[in-house]
This record gives C-alpha cells, structure tokens and sequence, in this order.
C-alpha cells in the first residue's frame, strides 16, 4: 500500500508523464515494484494511464469499495454493493457470522427503512453505509454511538461545503442554529431545516454489554431534491454541484472512528454533539411512549437523553419523536 500510496503523489506531483525508471529512482524501488504497484492501483479503481512518456496520474477512483477503503485512516474493511436491499441487514448477517470492523457500503438500497419503521428512499447518488463493530463498552453507553454518527455525519457535510446541523435524536439538517429565531423552511414542517440524512442504529448484547453494534446512516448526496421525499434535500442540491461519495463516506468513516475509538473518545461526543446542535435553545415537541412533553430543549445528557424545561418543570427524554416549535410571538 505505501508503494502505491508513494507512486500516486509522484504522478500528482507532474503535470505529464512519469517514467517507470524514473519512478523507480524517486521511489527507490525496482522497476518490477512500480509495475506492480501499477497494476495494484488499477485493480483499486486507479485507471492510471501508460503513454510512450510513461505514466499519467489517474482521475480519482469511482465510488467502490477499493477506493473508499484505499489510504482510508479507519480500523473498517469496506463491504461495496451496487444495489442492495438493506446495508443494516447485511450488517447483522456479518455479525451472526462473527464478524467486525465491517463497513457495508451500497450505491442503492432496494429495502431500506428508517427509524420506527418508516420509509427511506434511497437511490443510486446517496451515500448508504452501516458500521459494523463489537465494542467494549455497557449497553447504557450505546446511545452515544448514534450521537458519534451524527456528528460525523455533519462535519462530513460541512467539508463537503453545507452547511448542516443536528436535530435530536439521529437526523442531519440543512442549516438552523438552535435559536428558534430563523423563518421555519415551509417545505419541512416540524424539522427546523430540511433533511439531508437519517442515522438508524441496531444492537445485540447482554445487559450489561455490548455484544455487536450497527449503525446505518442514508444520505441524500447527489440526488435531485424533487425525487425525494416532502421536507428533505441533499447535499448536491445545496452546495449547486455534485459532491466526491467516495471522500464523503471516508471522512464520515474516519470521523466516526475517531469519536468512538476507546471510552475516552466516547466522552467527547456529547460536547460535540452540543456544538452541532439545532434543537437546543428551541422549542420543541416531542412524543414519548409515556406521553407528549413540550417545551424547551436546553441540554443533552449522557447517553443521548434530551432535556427539555416544560411548565411542569425539567423532563429528561431518552426516546420520542421530536417536532421543533416556532417561538411564541
């Protein structure tokens, strides 16, 4: 890999053609470890190109799972379908079979679903991807991986160029900074923001520990708004050009990595979740299997609850589907 890694920056580093002898040199390797590498890259999805002259940097790889895995800094080996009924269910296959450390990656899902069951559309263009892991940590602290997820998920966004937020629980939106002071988008009532990703997280394990844990998380990346659902958008749409999938879903990987990497990690999401945030500071609804609780969210607590300060006094939710409210005039 770091042969390949070191023969692409030679090739970026010229504006024409490299020769093999002269890649050998700048490299110190044989001329049979450049060919190698040669043909290496272009099994990974590197179309590099042979003149008379010599090489010529390829264009970046396509959305597969050699290019999204190629030079990715994150502990997942990459599972790539070009259509598939659901990545979260080739997930939990993978964990009855034992194994980890998985990412499934689809360019189309045909069964997907999103939270309590409800339908998610999610064609070629978007970015569908499930992480599969067995961490080390209690059953109580799994609610923070949906948390992790969406802030990778949104600076993920943000370096593609949107400028995307956080409204709780597991759902990325297009702007809303969580004063309740922004004009309520008409075409996405209750969101604060039109939507651009869902996050729908699964788990097995005893009691008191994890045994695997899944994460899927449906972008809307290059896809045409009107296609979608009332009250969602994507990122092309946004941005006013289609986004790179393949560095999308790696800096996604790489930052969700980072974020659940060891309980230490675990302990920076909330304030990072904060910081991300359109529902504190607003008004909100939310309905909970206990009943409605309205009022307005202040904070969010270990692993993942939302606190909201209602009339009757402070509320602690840990689950409910949450409406955000215009402020009273």
């Amino acid at each position: 890999m770091d042969t390949r890694r070191a023969l692409l920056d030679a090739l970026a580093a010229d504006d024409g053609p490299v020769s093999g002898p002269a890649l050998a040199e700048s490299l110190g390797v044989s001329r049979a470890a450049v060919w190698k590498a040669v043909e290496g890259l272009r099994e990974d999805g590197f179309a590099v190109k042979s003149t008379a002259a010599g090489y010529v940097a390829p264009d970046e790889p396509g959305y597969s799972g050699p290019g999204i895995a190629f030079g990715l800094d994150a502990p997942y080996s990459v599972e790539y379908h070009d259509r598939i009924a659901s990545t979260n269910e080739r997930a939990r296959e993978l964990a009855a079979e034992g194994e980890t450390d998985v990412a499934v990656v689809a360019d189309e899902q045909t069964g997907s679903r999103g939270r309590l069951d409800r339908e998610w559309v999610a064609p070629s263009g978007g970015v569908w991807l499930s992480v599969l892991t067995r961490p080390d940590v209690p059953t109580a602290r799994a609610p923070l991986f949906t948390l992790a997820a969406a802030v990778a998920t949104t600076d993920a966004a943000r370096e593609a160029g949107v400028d995307a937020r956080i409204k709780w629980p597991n759902d990325v939106l297009v702007g809303g900074n969580g004063s309740g002071s922004e004009v309520p988008d008409p075409a996405a009532p209750g969101r604060g923001g039109p939507k651009l990703a869902g996050i729908l997280t699964e788990m097995e394990g005893e009691a008191d520990r994890v045994g695997w844990l899944v994460v899927g998380v449906g972008v809307n990346a290059n896809l045409d708004p009107e296609t979608l659902p009332a009250g969602a958008t994507s990122l092309s749409a946004e941005r006013g050009g289609p986004i790179d999938r393949r560095r999308f879903a790696a800096t996604l990987l790489e930052r969700y990595a980072e974020l659940t990497a060891s309980p230490g990690a675990l302990d920076e999401v909330l304030p990072a979740w904060r910081e991300r945030a359109s529902t504190l500071g607003r008004r909100v609804r939310v309905d909970t299997a206990e009943g409605v609780v309205e009022g307005t969210a202040v904070d969010v607590t270990e692993p993942g609850a939302l606190v909201v300060d209602t009339d009757e006094g402070r509320r602690r939710v840990h689950a409910g589907d949450c409406e955000h409210l215009r402020d009273a005039a």
